[in-house]
């Protein structure tokens, strides 16, 4: 009788274990540890404890496990060792770096940490389990109704999606397009990014009153007020800006199936003959067994609203065929996220 394969129950253990590693680098990025070190320099774990205000106790544990994690670098060992940012923190959690994405970082420290923690409720009841539990507003009415809040959000989702508005202004061929207009616009980045490398392009971002002014300031020091213009508006009760190319980056997973087709039947009405409609999201892949971070933020979106999913590219051509669009394909940009494409 041969004696039993031994598997590994390694893969088992690392997810286990994962929330320990997650929560060590939110914390970092919380406390700003990539920024006291950013602009090359080198500190002592001494040093750092006392710009970060950290216990004695903490000190080499804390910093040796980003080290460890590969997330800070270290010359020397003992207590005059010194500590200093890897080329992709410095690049990436220094907040003075313009490839910046700690925002997201802290806003899954401070509000989604906690509320995944209630996963299994909202595996049993399909019910958000964010503020609105707790009899406060749901996640949009709360920002939107503090003005210094709403900028911290935008800039966080400005972080996540900077990478993949880059690759999409690269990858699109914009030849035949003159203008576009992004719906959901936030900062205007999508626009930004698109006018920066395609000159003949008119854009116009495309959000809610409130909005309006974080991404004119951010278009104004891009230097592109005069191709990159704003409009207020609500995506469901008005009509959308018409445009050669519509895009919606990070939009349409926050909604229900009736509110999804109801934002493509509005992108269908708002484009010319020959015009594109475009979804940029962490598309689920088909078969559904490869693209993890679709599948959770599919289930961030049952946490924070409920009846909100993502989808898979297969999903967005029926629904966009349903709406009357001629075809749909999907261009990959990099990592978990595409760009589906529903032509007219």
């Amino acid at each position: 009788m041969n004696p039993p394969v031994a598997l590994d129950p390694s893969p088992i253990l690392r997810t286990a274990f994962a929330f320990w590693n997650s929560k060590v680098l939110l914390t970092a990025v919380d406390f700003g540890v990539f920024t006291v070190l950013g602009g090359g320099k080198r500190m002592s774990g001494a040093q750092l404890g006392v710009a970060l205000a950290l216990h004695p106790r903490a000190i080499a544990d804390f910093f040796d496990v980003l080290v460890a994690m590969q997330f800070l670098d270290r010359e020397g060992d003992g207590p005059e060792a010194l500590y200093f940012n890897t080329p992709e923190t410095a690049l990436y959690l220094d907040e003075a770096s313009p490839r910046y994405l700690g925002g997201i970082m802290k806003m899954l420290n401070a509000r989604l940490f906690k509320y995944w923690h209630d996963l299994p409720e909202a595996l049993r009841t399909g019910k958000p389990q964010n503020e609105s539990k707790y009899g406060q507003g749901g996640i949009f009415e709360e920002l939107y109704s503090d003005p210094v809040m709403l900028e911290q959000f935008l800039n966080a989702m400005a972080g996540l999606s900077r990478l993949n508005y880059e690759a999409f202004a690269e990858k699109f061929d914009f030849a035949k397009y003159k203008t576009l207009c992004d719906v959901g616009g936030a900062t205007g980045l999508l626009c930004i990014e698109a006018a920066k490398r395609h000159a003949h392009l008119q854009c116009v971002t495309f959000d809610l009153p409130p909005v309006e002014p974080v991404a004119a300031k951010h278009i104004a020091a891009a230097g592109l007020s005069d191709r990159v213009k704003t409009a207020p508006g609500s995506f469901f009760s008005d009509p959308l800006p018409t445009a050669d190319v519509i895009t919606m980056g990070l939009i349409l997973h926050d909604w229900n199936l009736e509110q999804k087709k109801l934002l493509i039947r509005k992108a269908f009405d708002a484009l010319p003959q020959g015009g594109a409609f475009v979804v940029i999201e962490a598309l689920i892949d088909d078969a559904r067994r490869e693209n993890v971070l679709g599948l959770l933020m599919s289930l961030n979106m049952l946490i924070e609203v409920g009846d909100a999913f993502d989808y898979t590219g297969a999903d967005f051509r029926k629904w966009c065929l349903e709406a009357g669009f001629a075809s749909v394909e999907v261009l990959p940009l990099g990592g978990a996220f595409s760009a589906a494409v529903a032509h007219k």
